[in-house]
């Protein structure tokens, strides 16, 4: 049974002091336009008991169901096993919440739900169709899905939201066991997770770009991250001879590169890509402009540790990192200065994982799903939205 310990709370909030610190200075007022949201989390109370969904919240927030899986929403039948996500603005003000479906054997793809400005579903298609375990995946800034295939020598596809463009599989992005992926605004470099046990950290630079001056994904180079000094300092980066994999797999070409146990979730913010390897339970920052790559959490410190099942990663209005549990005690958790809480949890789903968090574009609601439900099932994934005073 998943419950919550106000002492593990404490117990957190001391262990944690160490990098409040790091967070003080790198978790800086975020890209969400509405300021007035940018509400710090560490601000909400306990968690509730489980509200008529199974969701334990602070007080103020309340949640509803949007979609389950096999449900048929404007002749789409939503999706089973729906894992990463990310939300896209429309131009009449409303928003486009998609997800990925995991099933292996050419039954994946990626789905989306359309929403009017006032929240009210209004659509559901199909993004991408026929591929395996699409697991997580990123949002670009041009507005399109990368969608990630957690398979030997699986691909990146990136789809359009709005349902319009076929999607285009983009293999200059490599082909390994792709979990997630974050663009770098600055930059204009995409960087990527890999979940195997002695998986590495890549980055994509591109050779060219569109009159927009958005990275042409089809022109460019992969490389691999070697860590300098061990698990944390300064970061080498080495070109990829094959990133097709045709005879060697790509986290084997280089010799030097490092070692991440279960690269999961990925995300950008102001200079730093943030990313979870689920083998270790910890949490990673890569500081482009230092090049240098620090651990921002790890639950091995903590005799009861709050976050476990370290998964899926973004942040809120107030720059806050939110990371998903895959198992754990199912939780959403917040890592912000000096303290790891947990911002909800899904009750009687212990079969279950969390997936796919994200915002709509004001920041006022968040979006993720419970992959297998209440059975344990891919056929039993439900897809939530929260509102409250994020």
């Amino acid at each position: 049974m998943n419950t919550f310990n106000p002492r593990r709370r404490k117990l957190l909030q001391y262990g944690f002091m160490g990098l409040g610190v790091f967070f003080g200075s790198a978790l800086l007022p975020s890209p969400f336009k509405a300021a007035s949201l940018s509400i710090s989390l560490a601000t909400n109370g306990e968690l509730l008991p489980p509200d008529q969904n199974g969701v334990r919240l602070p007080a103020g927030f309340n949640s509803r169901i949007v979609a389950r899986s096999g449900q048929t929403l404007f002749g789409y039948n939503w999706h089973a096993a729906p894992d990463g996500g990310a939300v896209f603005a429309t131009a009449d003000g409303g928003w486009i919440y998609v997800s990925n479906s995991e099933l292996k054997d050419k039954a994946g793809g990626a789905g989306a739900l359309r929403f009017d400005r006032q929240g009210k579903t209004v659509d559901a298609y199909p993004i991408l169709n026929h591929t395996s375990r699409n697991c997580a995946g990123g949002h670009t800034p041009w507005q399109t899905w990368l969608s990630c295939e957690e398979i030997e020598k699986g691909q990146v596809w990136e789809c359009d939201p709005f349902g319009k463009k076929a999607a285009q599989v983009r293999s200059a992005l490599g082909l390994f066991k792709h979990e997630a992926v974050a663009v770098d605004t600055s930059n204009k470099q995409l960087y990527l997770t890999e979940d195997e046990p002695d998986g590495c950290l890549y980055r994509y630079t591109p050779r060219a770009f569109d009159a927009a001056g958005n990275p042409d994904l089809d022109d460019g180079f992969l490389e691999v991250a070697e860590v300098v000094e061990g698990r944390i300092g300064t970061v080498r980066w080495h070109r990829l001879p094959d990133p097709l994999a045709t005879t060697t797999p790509t986290r084997k070409q280089v010799a030097n590169s490092t070692r991440f146990d279960g690269g999961e979730g990925i995300w950008y913010h102001q200079g730093i890509v943030y990313f979870t390897t689920k083998g270790d339970n910890r949490v990673w920052a890569y500081t482009v402009h230092q090049n240098s790559l620090s651990i921002v959490y790890n639950a091995a410190l903590y005799s009861r540790p709050v976050l476990t099942g370290v998964d899926n990663i973004i942040t809120n209005a107030a720059g806050e990192l939110l990371v998903a549990e895959d198992g754990g005690d199912m939780q959403i958790v917040v890592l912000t200065a000096g303290k790891v809480l947990p911002l909800l949890q899904v009750t009687g789903q212990d079969r279950s994982e969390i997936t796919g968090p994200a915002f709509n574009p004001d920041g006022s609601r968040l979006y993720f799903s419970s992959q297998r439900g209440n059975t344990g099932l891919n056929e039993d994934g439900i897809t939530y939205e929260i509102m409250g005073p994020f």
